[in-house]
């Protein structure tokens, strides 16, 4: 599955304004389309915002070294943010974090698909040693991949969702294994912010993730307890 367009490059590190960067990530805007859009039932959408959980999976937080939060932890991307191609590099390597995600529409949850979310994992850890937010290292162009979405189950406990890269099984999940399944992080996040046609909520990544390497192919796909509801693939280059 693919959508039309292409992916563009970011600017560089922390506080670096070298005029080189500038004109390249301009000139690489100006030889593409910048993508924003989804497909939603054969459909193009384009979504406001993707909302993002994150520490959602115990055993992801114990392989990151982290310890869980006191709140659940939501970050955002911007609809720019939504790309087509996966790069193992973008001014440094990425690693992948493959997710159920939620499209939501009259303020429900519509539609279901995976989301390959991408991190700049060298520039989050600068980040988060200086106590700064994440957007360099989670909000660039091209940070977030999704399969096609496909309507919701109206019942969200059976998804499940698994990551295969080069045929062998990376990543696997299922809502029974969230701190915050789709029904609380809805709840939760009503109480702050409004979510509007076609926003996307990803919900956080389960254990097993890792490095984008050139040449992988990853194939993620939904399902809705042994039935698969939806998949995505995508050539690292």
């Amino acid at each position: 599955m693919y959508l039309t367009g292409v992916s563009v490059l970011e600017q560089g590190p922390i506080g670096d304004a070298d005029s080189l960067l500038q004109e390249a990530y301009s000139a690489a805007c100006s030889g593409g389309i910048v993508m924003g859009s989804v497909v939603f039932n054969g459909q193009p959408v384009r979504p406001g915002k993707v909302v993002c959980v994150g520490k959602n999976y115990a055993a992801h937080i114990e392989e990151m070294a982290s310890v869980p939060a006191e709140n659940m932890v939501v970050f955002m991307k911007p609809a720019t943010s939504i790309g087509t191609d996966l790069f193992a590099a973008l001014d440094e390597p990425l690693h992948y974090e493959g997710e159920i995600c939620l499209l939501i529409q009259g303020d429900e949850v519509a539609g279901v698909g995976f989301g390959l979310d991408l991190t700049k994992r060298e520039t989050q850890a600068k980040l988060k040693a200086s106590g700064l937010p994440w957007e360099r290292s989670k909000a660039f162009t091209g940070s977030a991949l999704f399969s096609e979405f496909v309507t919701a189950p109206e019942d969200l406990t059976q998804l499940g969702v698994e990551l295969m890269v080069d045929d062998q099984l990376r990543q696997k999940g299922h809502v029974s294994l969230m701190l915050y399944p789709p029904d609380v992080i809805m709840s939760e996040l009503r109480r702050f912010l409004v979510l509007e046609d076609f926003d996307i909520v990803m919900t956080g990544t389960p254990a097993g993730v890792g490095p984008v390497q050139a040449g992988e192919r990853f194939h993620g796909r939904i399902l809705d307890g042994d039935r698969e509801l939806i998949s995505g693939e995508w050539p690292a280059q």
